[in-house]
């Protein structure tokens, strides 16, 4: 796989139920930016380690909270007033935008996290998905199946 992490994300997210599957993962508290790097890294076929997760989850954390998480909440609150106010409707749709931006953003750095790990051993793209999911993961297995399953499709 040659294709770097946004144009797998954006493939990924296309394929049917990922989107569900990925806000499902997220309202249990999953970082759907981390979920796709680890797809990406365990398609690539990089070995999956704990000490390879907890340098991914320094670099999304930070980023997570407080750039992207503020942007979606605030987007989500001027839902329903958007629904009336062109105005309001006008700027979510410029929230939305951004952070969409912010969440490809947060791909590269997660991306650049991992430019010097080698592949050693055999990635296990299982492994990935269920170590960024942490609890979302155990909570929602069925929305990690199936992504682990979209995924594994997207990466041949």
């Amino acid at each position: 796989m040659t294709e770097d992490i946004w144009s797998f994300a954006v493939n990924l997210y296309a394929r049917a139920g990922v989107d569900a599957a990925c806000l499902e993962l997220q309202e249990a508290g999953a970082d759907v930016c981390l979920l796709l790097a680890g797809a990406w890294f365990g398609g690539r076929g990089l070995a999956y380690s704990e000490q390879r997760l907890e340098r991914l989850g320094e670099v999304a954390t930070d980023w997570q909270q407080g750039v992207v998480k503020p942007m979606r909440e605030l987007r989500q609150q001027w839902r329903t007033q958007a629904q009336t106010d062109s105005h309001l409707s006008e700027l979510r749709e410029a929230l939305k935008a951004l952070e969409l931006r912010a969440e490809r953003l947060q791909l590269e750095r997660l991306a650049k996290a991992g430019r010097e790990w080698g592949e050693e051993g055999r990635g296990d793209l299982e492994s990935w998905l269920r170590g960024c999911a942490g609890e979302a993961g155990k909570q929602r297995r069925d929305a990690l199946e199936h992504l682990r399953i979209a995924a594994a499709r997207a990466a041949t």
